[in-house]
């Protein structure tokens, strides 16, 4: 299926963010995988092959690189991530689009640097690790849940007070203005997430914890 130049183009031109990402070509499929399992596990996104980082189309032999995209999907991402691809054609050279959309089976692992498997997330044009609390919610959220049993106690208290005075928190603040232990935030915060009263803000160097927008916490 051919895209009509002038959208690739202007999509080209846009740059790499949350939903695209650039490669000039798939010489490690261990890591493109941390590319499919990010989009996967945060909102979808495309891998446009033959293009630089600057936007520049290189070109490449597109049965040769969707192998490779093949073989890191199925080899290191765990579980496998589906894709789709489309084939372009952009200034006379072949550029591949790897289509990824959000994936149901939550969370995905890749390799890391040094062959560890770890789940990452999209955050604008960088693949990161993500956090451990928004795993364990994945995780058991594809348990089988009745119910989360709650009980709000005064660290809960204070970290909702927080929230809505501040609009966000990290772990470490909330730690330490709630005097608990970092083991109690991490069962209070995921628990928060699973009930849909907060949710994660991932920046690239660190990660908030903020209202999620079905809780209003007036109503309360």
């Amino acid at each position: 299926m051919l895209e009509p130049n002038k959208d690739i183009l202007n999509r080209i031109k846009a740059g790499e963010g949350q939903n695209l990402d650039f490669k000039h070509s798939i010489s490690d499929t261990k890591k493109i995988a941390r590319s499919l399992v990010a989009f996967a596990n945060t909102e979808g996104g495309s891998l446009l092959i033959g293009v630089r980082d600057n936007g520049s189309i290189a070109g490449i032999n597109s049965e040769e690189e969707y192998y490779m995209i093949e073989t890191a999907a199925i080899l290191h991402c765990r579980p496998e991530v589906k894709f789709d691809f489309a084939n372009h054609t952009v200034n006379g050279k072949s550029v591949l689009e790897i289509i990824v959309p959000k994936s149901t089976e939550l969370p995905h692992s890749a390799p890391d640097h040094d062959g560890k498997h770890k789940y990452f997330v999209r955050v604008k044009d960088q693949n990161i690790v993500a956090p451990k609390t928004l795993v364990t919610v994945w995780k058991r959220q594809k348990s089988v849940i009745k119910g989360v049993k709650i009980k709000f106690n005064d660290a809960a208290e204070i970290l909702l007070k927080e929230i809505k005075e501040n609009g966000s928190v990290s772990k470490s603040q909330f730690v330490r203005i709630a005097g608990i232990r970092s083991a109690e935030a991490d069962k209070l915060l995921i628990n928060l997430m699973l009930m849909k009263i907060i949710d994660v803000d991932i920046y690239p160097n660190s990660v908030r914890y903020i209202f999620n927008t079905e809780f209003d916490y007036n109503e309360f």
